[in-house]
């Protein structure tokens, strides 16, 4: 039934199914009259049509109604519209407990799960105080929100439905992952049974399992009344000591046995906080004396008598039959007689062997169990043998019959067949490195092991093979152990960016983050900005092998500046003098004028002849960009040379003297 946009009540606007449970289905809504959204649960159509259920149903509604804490979801209202019975509560944004824990896929940590723990303790202490018990405790009834606070949900519901209405329905109300022995068996429940809950929601939250599974309800329910559960802390050996104490306490089948109160068990979880390794969690010991034991005990024992009372009027019965004539007469005749007076056991008693306790084998090793079995004149037989990671080798998984209760009764001779473990199986790891990887999944899955790939890039092995496995070959591990393997994606490619016009810092960047290799060239471009990428060796765009180098051209363009060179033709020279004898003699001839050359490399730059070699101040002006090495060269019709050289940089240097 669609009820997307229905009012309830006048006033509760349904949006939209938010969620399914045993009882009712859930909406979100919004309220009218207080302009806020709220949860609506509805009652499934099966407990309307039970008057009893109703009233009952909003007795405990109104009841839970009153109970205002932080970790305990609001009931704002409870209504009838037409035959739609509902509740409006608190709308929660968060995720239950139970999708927290099958995302996790194992255990929670530790510290965590016991600060959710005391706040659920601490909203079950204010129900128990209030005299509402839950009984039905369990992570699907725990809201996480998006803070971490958790809420318990559904408060006083369970109460509401009486044994007639799920025998009527063919309903279990809860789960019975989570049931107390006494729920399991249909007795009474208390605060007590909400403990135990308790205590199963721990032992899920820190080894990731429940204590009891098995393939029907009925199995796991017997569990509970019948088994103990393996320690959390063989699951997890990192659950600190106090902890593992702690839920085992709250899972003792024998109520007197466990936490009492929440408050009790309250204390103790904020201990395990501070001391996650301290003895301060008391165990307590059964106590054969305590008055409910002994009526127990005499119930049993009062049985008892009778039955052997009933043997012995059997057994002189028996041979006051053997003595007459007319045996099977008489016996036809006494049964018509016995089940008239509807005696029928009696006369089944006259034919039947004996009844006899049958033990409960399962955890006992084979030897042990054969006795047990044996001494009470039952016959042992093995009915198969299997491997089980949970009990150890030779010893018994299961029986059949199955062990009931302590006042459990089968027939004197009768055959109980026993499930023999063969341990935890083990299996040799095989060879897959270089293996396709669905043919190397298909070989260890073969050799009973689980899988795990990792995906990563090679430039060695093609793709979707088995480049390495983490397990080495012909280790030996035991069967469902997983086994890492890592398979190739092929040598792992990138697509180039396109840098043009970034700076080439910019561009070194973006293309060595996508794991390419940066070299680096210059240009010069009068019409482009100094400094930015002219053009690349890839194109953008192209996807090539990771690693592989793209060259980009980066704009260095420089205007070229002048500069006045500045020559002392005589300091360099020495320039020259006129040397005149007396009359008698001629004049002597000297070497008047130079040719000047200035050089850059190759390059000629200046140069001049007929120079006076007396010159001391000849200038000229030169062009160029960066740094230049100057030579300059005086030479003489003589034969006379003089070289200068100047190293000199056009950005920073406006002059350059030669002298």
């Amino acid at each position: 039934m669609n009820l997307e946009g229905k009012l309830l009540g006048n006033r509760y606007e349904i949006i939209e199914k938010i969620g399914n449970g045993g009882m009712a289905t859930v909406y979100k809504a919004t309220d009218k009259v207080l302009k806020r959204n709220v949860a609506v649960k509805i009652l499934r159509d099966e407990f309307t049509t039970d008057d009893e259920f109703i009233k009952r149903f909003e007795v405990e509604a109104q009841s839970a109604a009153r109970l205002t804490h932080p970790n305990i979801v609001s009931i704002y209202d409870v209504g009838v519209d037409g035959n739609l019975y509902y509740i409006v509560m608190e709308l929660i944004q968060g995720k239950t407990l139970k999708e927290i824990i099958i995302k996790e896929k194992g255990p929670l940590p530790w510290k965590w799960s016991i600060n959710v723990s005391i706040q659920i303790a601490s909203a079950l202490e204010m129900a128990h105080r209030n005299n509402i018990i839950h009984r039905d405790i369990k992570p699907h009834n725990i809201i996480i929100t998006e803070d971490g606070v958790a809420k318990v949900t559904d408060f006083g519901i369970a109460k509401a439905v009486s044994n007639s209405t799920i025998t009527a329905f063919g309903t279990t109300i809860g789960s019975v992952h989570y049931f107390s022995p006494e729920h399991a068996r249909g007795g009474f429940t208390d605060a007590k049974s909400d403990l135990y809950s308790l205590g199963v929601v721990m032992y899920e939250m820190v080894t990731g399992r429940v204590p009891f599974d098995a393939d029907t309800p009925v199995s796991v329910a017997l569990k509970h009344m019948q088994e103990e559960p393996v320690e959390p802390i063989e699951l997890n050996p990192n659950l600190p000591i106090a902890v593992n104490k702690i839920i085992m306490r709250a899972l003792q089948k024998d109520t007197t046995l466990r936490y009492q109160t929440a408050s009790e068990m309250l204390v103790d979880l904020k201990k395990s906080l501070k001391d996650p390794e301290g003895d301060f969690v008391e165990e307590l010991e059964y106590d054969p004396t305590a008055k409910t034991q002994v009526i127990d005990t005499n119930a049993y024992r009062d049985n008892k008598q009778t039955k052997n009372s009933s043997g012995k009027k059997d057994g002189k019965f028996k041979t006051f039959v053997k003595t007459h004539k007319g045996l099977s007469i008489f016996i036809g005749l006494l049964l018509l007689f016995v089940l008239s007076l509807g005696g029928t056991m009696l006369v089944l008693n006259l034919t039947n062997p004996p009844e006899v306790a049958m033990p409960n084998v399962v955890g006992l090793s084979k030897e042990e169990a054969q006795k047990e079995i044996e001494n009470v004149k039952l016959k042992f037989e093995i009915e198969k043998e299997e491997y089980n990671k949970d009990v150890p080798e030779g010893f018994i998984i299961s029986q059949d019959p199955t062990y009931m209760e302590k006042f459990n009764k089968v027939k004197q001779g009768s055959t109980v067949k026993v499930v023999v473990s063969k341990g935890e199986e083990k299996t040799t790891v095989p060879k897959v490195v270089g293996m396709e990887k669905d043919k190397a999944v298909k070989t260890l899955e073969d050799a009973k092991l689980k899988v795990e790939i990792v995906e990563e890039s090679s430039k060695k092995v093609q793709e979707g093979y088995v480049i390495s496995q983490e397990t080495s070959p012909d280790t030996e591990a035991f069967a469902g152990d997983t086994i890492k393997i890592h398979v190739s994606t092929g040598v792992e490619k990138a697509t180039v960016p396109d840098v043009i016009g970034k700076s080439q810092a910019d561009a070194k960047k973006t293309l060595e983050a996508q794991g390419f290799v940066v070299a680096v060239t210059t240009s010069e471009d009068s019409s482009k900005e100094n400094g930015i990428v002219l053009k690349q060796s890839l194109d953008s765009g192209k996807t090539v092998e990771k690693g592989s180098t793209v060259t980009i051209t980066v704009n260095s363009y420089e205007a070229s500046k002048t500069m006045s060179v500045n020559i002392n033709v005589k300091a360099i020279t020495g320039g020259y003098s006129e040397e005149t004898s007396n009359s008698n003699t001629t004049e002597n001839k000297t070497v008047k004028t130079v040719s000047i050359t200035l050089k850059s490399g190759n390059n000629t730059l200046y140069s001049d002849s007929g120079v006076d070699k007396n010159t001391t101040s000849k200038s000229t002006t030169i062009s160029g960009k960066g740094s230049m090495d100057l030579t300059l060269t005086i030479t003489d019709s003589n034969g006379g040379s003089w070289t200068r050289t100047k190293s000199v940089n056009f950005s920073t240097d406006s002059s350059v003297n030669f002298n």
